[in-house]
């Protein structure tokens, strides 16, 4: 599946999985596009995930407290086996405990869609 991000400027991108990706985000001098390489990292470490799309949403809250720190907004879809027979919440927690200071630091929201296969 291919995952979406976004880099510095305007609009959407989509990241192959390769590490490398084109597209645009939040604004001038903002690298949106390593934060998103380091939050697949962190999920792709923690739940080999069967499918796990990221979408940086930052452009959409320009002007935002939260963006003009430099921290960004994202759209996580993820299918693990992690997540079978766990509810919404504690799934919710489990990619919050992935993402550790990434948190605090780097992300200012994250909309969470967490499934096991084959939901």
């Amino acid at each position: 599946m291919t995952k979406a991000f976004a880099g510095a400027g305007v609009g959407n991108g989509t990241d192959t999985g390769t590490g490398t990706g084109t597209g645009a985000g939040a604004g001038a001098g903002v690298d949106t596009g390593g934060r998103a390489e380091r939050l697949r990292q962190c999920l792709q470490a923690a739940f080999t995930p069967l499918e796990l799309s990221i979408e940086d949403e930052s452009h959409m809250h320009a002007g935002h407290a939260g963006a003009q720190g430099g921290q960004s907004h994202f759209r996580v879809r993820i299918v693990a086996e992690a997540f079978r027979g766990v509810g919404a919440v504690a799934r919710h927690r489990q990619v919050y405990a992935a993402l550790g200071d990434m948190l605090k630091t780097d992300i200012h929201a994250l909309s969470i869609a967490a499934f096991a296969p084959p939901e």
